[in-house]
């Protein structure tokens, strides 16, 4: 995909949807970037508050400006016009909390429905609490799809510019693109048992050799 052209900015400046349903934690992701100050509201009746979210990189900096539905799902879904001209999607859901989990499959056939063949990645947020519901071998949907998909915390930052970079080396057709110097993130608030994580993830890559579940639902009940 070609670089998105931004001359007031002099960078690369790409659309990216945030989506999840209510309380998975999109805003306070968003918010744990400090250059993701608040920008602008965007037409109220959609619902939507855009913040910018710059990243230094081997080939100059990036901008994601990043749509966060700022409670819009709660009355029913999102217009079309906040998926339009997206570049790129990240759909979010809580690890403790199936129902979030299996509305992903929603979420995803409405950015498919505007934007087609865009980057998209599904994200499990949460994975700090220990009261996890989501078990590694229920998250299959991005194997079905063919999404990436990473566990995050938003509160303790882990694994916090995985997804910005699995989407800008996309966006960009260069997988050797890095991230450089240090992400201006406001300071974690928890902490994750880094050691039972690890384990998990284990858990999730490996299930990629297993055939996925016959299940329409992703196994759960």
């Amino acid at each position: 995909m070609a670089l998105p052209d931004s001359q007031a900015m002099g960078h690369p400046n790409f659309k990216l949807v945030l989506v999840g349903d209510g309380g998975t934690g999109k805003t306070t992701f968003v918010k744990r970037h400090i250059t993701g100050e608040f920008e602008k509201k965007y037409e109220p009746t959609i619902g939507v508050e855009v913040r910018p979210l710059d990243f230094s990189t081997n080939r100059g900096k990036i901008r994601f400006s990043c749509w966060d539905t700022a409670g819009q799902e709660k009355f029913g879904g999102l217009r079309d016009g906040y998926y339009i001209h997206g570049h790129c999607a990240i759909i979010m859901f809580d690890v403790t909390s199936r129902l979030t989990y299996k509305n992903v499959a929603t979420w995803h056939r409405d950015i498919c429905r505007v934007c087609e063949n865009i980057p998209i990645v599904l994200c499990g947020n949460k994975v700090d609490v220990k009261n996890r519901q989501v078990k590694s071998k229920m998250v299959t949907f991005h194997r079905k799809k063919s999404l990436q998909y990473y566990e995050i915390s938003a509160k303790s930052n882990y694994n916090f510019e995985k997804p910005f970079l699995y989407l800008a080396r996309k966006l960009t057709g260069d997988m050797n693109l890095q991230f450089v110097g240090d992400f201006a993130l406001v300071p974690a608030e928890v902490t994750v048992d880094l050691v039972a994580q690890q384990r998990i993830e284990a858990e999730i890559a490996a299930a990629v050799a297993m055939p996925l579940p016959d299940e329409d639902d992703d196994g759960m009940k």
